[in-house]
């Protein structure tokens, strides 16, 4: 699990847009940017060549909750 307090700091290193945890998928969100980041044992993977691209579908259904499950 994530601490909470890094969840608050952390932002696209790409965008400096902010990011939504997916705890399902253990990924970063950045919709901003439509990359989601790997979070690989509990350490978070801020690297944009390590980053998946979204497509625009899957950034919008984070945008408006649909997808991502936050904190």
């Amino acid at each position: 699990m994530l601490d909470k307090n890094l969840l608050e700091i952390l932002v696209c290193p790409v965008t400096k847009g902010p990011l939504i945890y997916d705890k399902a998928r253990s990924e970063l969100i950045s919709c901003s940017g439509r990359l989601a980041y790997p979070v690989r044992d509990d350490i978070p993977v801020m690297l944009e060549e390590e980053a998946r691209p979204l497509t625009a579908e899957e950034a919008e259904a984070y945008r408006k909750g649909g997808v991502a499950e936050a904190g």
